[in-house]
């Protein structure tokens, strides 16, 4: 037996409740068929007559195990009306006969239904019921068997009808109610699985974002640090002042970009991408009084995702060009095209060989990451000595997937 069934509605128990109330009337029954009909009070009559109901009464207990295998279906409905047609004839009582009959055909309507042989049954226990009323009364009184037991028919048939159904409502309500905590279940799990992909999109972000800022910084102060203390320790003074004033400089510079990553985390870019480029290229100026010549054209409205994109990776290029360029010049060239945005930044400074990035510099990984999440391409070109130029092509979203787009992390 399932777990459904082992539950505190179970419809078994119901079952359990129809047969109390049926034991209840039988017996009641046979005890005012003892007390109206002497002639069942002789002891050769009153011992097989109370065996056989107390049999037909547990066989009515019975009645769920017997019907699991429906090879016994046909024999339980044949020995039971054959065990009341007996019991009927000995009461000799009308209301016996009417108790022991509708007691069945309640009960094989409850588990055959309204079926064929639903109907073949019932007939059965009916020309029983009839047979029986006929050896007891005569045939004037077949009409009153008639008007007694059609409308008792019709009522027994409606009531298991609505019962049965009740109690299958009632079944598939407990089959719905665990098939929905077993979906809650699994939506909480996909859940933990999403907050879990969540922090990890939300780490690399991070990582993109601060990448190098605090690292690159503080290693080029450890490098000073202990360039002044060679000094130091050889007693060349002047040279340890002079690389601790550098050093000065620097740690407040990367105080700066620590400060600027920190504010970027916290605060979106602005509201069109001009801009936010504008404030980034004058940003750079002022930390480092290297011109920017900047050309923008006029560009759509673009997706979230798609202008942080931009305007991070300009961003980081203008970052690389001050910790490493050595540059004089810099321009940042904005166009935008039928399908896509295009964004490039060169400068005239020392260049270098894309191939061959040292490890440990994570803030083109981060670009690169971020272009690739929003289907753009990245291209970085240079060469020792003749500056560098960074590459940036962005696809422009349709009406038709701009939601799409603006849904990407």
């Amino acid at each position: 037996m399932d777990s459904q069934k082992k539950s505190p509605f179970q419809v078994e128990q119901d079952y359990r409740i129809f047969f109390a109330f049926m034991t209840l009337v039988l017996t009641g029954m046979y005890g005012m068929t003892l007390v109206t009909n002497p002639s069942l009070r002789q002891s050769w009559v009153v011992l097989p007559f109370t065996i056989l109901m107390a049999v037909h009464i547990i066989l009515h207990w019975m009645v769920s195990r017997i019907i699991q295998d429906p090879s016994h279906q046909a024999p339980y409905v044949i020995g039971q009306g054959l065990l009341a047609f007996i019991l009927a004839y000995l009461s000799q009582n009308t209301g016996m006969t009417l108790a022991l009959y509708m007691a069945l055909i309640g009960e094989t309507l409850g588990f055959l239904g309204l079926t064929r042989w639903g109907a073949l049954a019932t007939l059965y226990y009916l020309s029983l019921s009839l047979i029986s009323f006929l050896l007891f009364s005569d045939m004037d009184q077949a009409v009153f068997w008639l008007l007694t037991v059609i409308p008792v028919v019709i009522f027994v048939g409606m009531y298991v009808t609505l019962y049965v159904r009740q109690a299958d409502a009632r079944q598939k309500a407990q089959t719905l109610a665990s098939e929905l905590e077993a979906a809650n279940r699994q939506l909480t799990e996909y859940a933990a699985q999403v907050e879990d992909l969540t922090i990890a999109n939300e780490r690399q972000r991070m990582a993109r974002e601060l990448h190098d800022t605090l690292s690159q910084g503080l290693a080029g102060l450890i490098l000073q640090l202990e360039a002044a203390d060679a000094h130091l320790a050889n007693d060349r003074q002047q040279k340890a002042q002079a690389i601790i004033a550098n050093t000065m400089v620097q740690a407040r510079a990367t105080l700066a970009d620590a400060r600027r990553a920190i504010d970027d985390l916290r605060q979106p870019s602005l509201d069109d991408l001009d801009s936010a480029l504008r404030l980034e290229t004058s940003r750079f100026t002022g930390a480092t009084g290297i011109p920017v010549e900047l050309h923008l054209d006029p560009t759509p409205p673009l997706s979230k995702p798609v202008k942080e994109t931009a305007v991070r990776a300009v961003a980081e290029a203008l970052t690389n060009i001050a910790h490493h360029a050595r540059a004089q010049h810099v321009e940042v060239d904005v166009g935008a095209m039928a399908e896509c945005l295009s964004i490039s930044v060169r400068d005239d400074g020392a260049g270098f060989d894309p191939s061959s990035i040292p490890s440990g510099h994570y803030g083109l990984l981060g670009v690169q990451e971020r272009v690739r999440l929003v289907n753009g391409s990245f291209e970085i070109q240079s060469t020792a000595g003749n500056g560098t130029t960074l590459k940036l092509e962005f696809p422009l979203p349709t009406d038709r997937n701009d939601n799409e787009v603006e849904a990407l992390p």
